[in-house]
């Protein structure tokens, strides 16, 4: 009973039940070991922390020399009245580390600044991944961080405005966990252990019994190798083939004694599933991509493990699978008695394991590894960023992204980000930002006006910018609303999760999320 089953787990699998179904135990192994620092403990920060301290983040790390205000306690669950005058670092760390005894902290109540990066007590290769809620003196730490190879993730809640901005040089991942991935069946391209299997099959000969709890991989492939033979050794291509065959696939229905057609489910999940089934048997753009990279050309002793892996993999397409990927090994569950089940599964899973034996012989030291890199080798990817230099300089600032939205500039989220570029530009003109005084907000719109135009200018972007947005920025007076900093709080702890863990696929590399139409867009910027 599930009862029983559930007294059986260990008290960290009850614990974490629901995230170790999204990224198994060495995905929480991958979280439980990784050490993350926060720079500002703001409302948005802190909601940050609490979405990676509650899976189980291995520690974290606080830097902040602000004083809780009034402000802060009114906008921050980990703040109250008790923390005001506290160092903020430490009055966080303190509640966020009840959520979850198992996490380790610690806090430093230095206020961050240009020459902090330099200090010895910030050792920022000791982390995986910065968090950095403030936009002010990013850009030498983004330099630093992309030097060293430490994802780098700029986090902001403007008003009704989120974004974050990824930095990192490479990110690979292996377990993509695509949506809708489609099974790797190979019934058009069936390799010899499978040929031997569905040959071993006569469904015209067998029994009743036998005929309804056949798999229906078994009965789509005896019925593609009659199609076969009548088609030239075609697959079925367009709607009106795939008809023709699923019509061939229902004449194999057994009758009955008045020439009825018996209900055999097994043959109508086969003809449910004609079209994932006939898919054909290639390699994507995507990883082909990847074999012809410069990385996977040059393989030296310091390179990646990922790339000596895929090196792997793409010699053995070249030299032992004809032209195919390994096998994945998997296959669907589907109407059939357990043995036929089994035995159809077994022939899959053991070519996977064969597969993975062939690739192991150009990484021995990495065989560990291996067999999940042949699993999932149809969905490597790679993520590249560009750094936080090259999105801020004129000469390589990516006009194309920002002028592709240029007729649907006042709908698109693209003028949000220059309007957090212009208030940054305020910052640094007026060491405030604007509006965050009542009486200057009137006076604050000409100041941010002309903010928005010199950096249009400066960039050569011809755009226009509504003064509605200026007004709307102006008026925001740089507030942090607990129910937006929310939202970005989970939607950064995600794509923390997705680095750490090296499963699923972060987005690259500007997000921004308009609270005031709850929507949200990434670009690559």
């Amino acid at each position: 009973s599930k009862r029983t089953m559930a007294a059986t787990k260990s008290a960290k699998e009850q614990k974490y039940d629901r995230q170790l179904r999204l990224w198994g135990d060495h995905g929480q192994e991958e979280l439980e070991n990784a050490h993350v620092c926060l720079i500002n403990s703001t409302a948005s920060g802190t909601e940050i922390l609490k979405n990676l301290v509650l899976p189980g983040i291995g520690a974290f790390t606080i830097v902040d020399g602000h004083k809780v205000s009034g402000e802060d306690v009114g906008n921050n669950f980990f703040l109250n009245n008790n923390s005001i005058g506290r160092n903020r670092a430490q009055a966080a760390t303190e509640l966020l580390q009840e959520l979850n005894t198992d996490v380790s902290e610690r806090c430093d109540s230095s206020s961050y600044s240009y020459t902090f990066i330099s200090k010895h007590t910030f050792q920022y290769k000791d982390f995986y991944l910065i968090f950095m809620i403030v936009l002010q003196s990013n850009i030498k730490l983004g330099s630093v961080l992309w030097n060293a190879n430490v994802p780098f993730l700029v986090c902001r809640t403007y008003g009704l405005v989120g974004y974050m901005r990824l930095v990192v040089k490479e990110h690979t991942v292996i377990e993509s966990h695509p949506d809708n991935a489609l099974e790797d069946l190979r019934l058009d391209q069936p390799f010899a252990e499978l040929k031997s299997h569905i040959q071993s099959y006569d469904l015209e000969g067998m029994g009743k019994k036998d005929h309804g709890h056949t798999p229906w991989i078994i009965i789509v492939a005896k019925y593609l190798e009659k199609w076969f033979s009548e088609h030239n050794f075609q697959l079925p291509k367009n709607y009106k083939e795939k008809e023709a065959f699923k019509q061939l696939i229902r004449q194999g229905i057994l009758k009955n004694e008045k020439g009825t057609p018996e209900v055999e489910e097994n043959f109508e999940e086969a003809i449910k599933n004609v079209n994932t089934a006939l898919n054909p048997t290639k390699i994507s753009s995507g990883v082909d991509d990847l074999f012809n990279g410069e990385q996977c050309n040059d393989i030296t002793s310091q390179t990646p493990a990922f790339w000596v892996m895929t090196r792997a993999v793409r010699e053995f397409v070249q030299n032992d699978g004809g032209g195919n990927l390994p096998v994945r090994g998997s296959i669907p569950d589907m109407i059939a008695d357990s043995e036929k089940f089994i035995n159809l599964q077994n022939v899959y899973r053991e070519k996977a394991m064969q597969d993975a034996s062939v690739v192991s012989k150009h990484v021995e030291s990495l065989l560990q590894s291996v067999g999940k890199v042949c699993k999932n080798a149809a969905f490597l990817r790679v993520v590249r960023c560009r750094s936080l230099a090259e999105e801020y300089s004129v000469e390589t600032v990516n006009k194309d992204a920002i002028m592709c939205t240029k007729m649907l500039l006042s709908l698109s989220s693209m003028v949000l980000y220059l309007m957090l570029r212009s208030v940054d530009r305020f910052y640094q003109q007026h060491s405030r930002y604007p509006g965050v005084y009542n009486y200057q907000v009137e006076e604050d719109i000409s100041k941010l006006k002309l903010c928005v135009n010199s950096l249009l200018q400066e960039y050569g972007l011809n755009v226009s910018v509504k003064d509605d947005y200026i007004h709307e920025f102006c008026r925001y007076g740089a507030a942090e609303p607990h129910t937006v900093a929310s939202f970005l709080g989970g939607s950064a702890a995600q794509e923390a999760i997705k680095l750490i863990t090296r499963q699923f696929v972060p987005f690259n590399n500007t997000f921004v999320y308009n609270a005031m139409s709850q929507t949200t867009a990434t670009f690559q910027l």
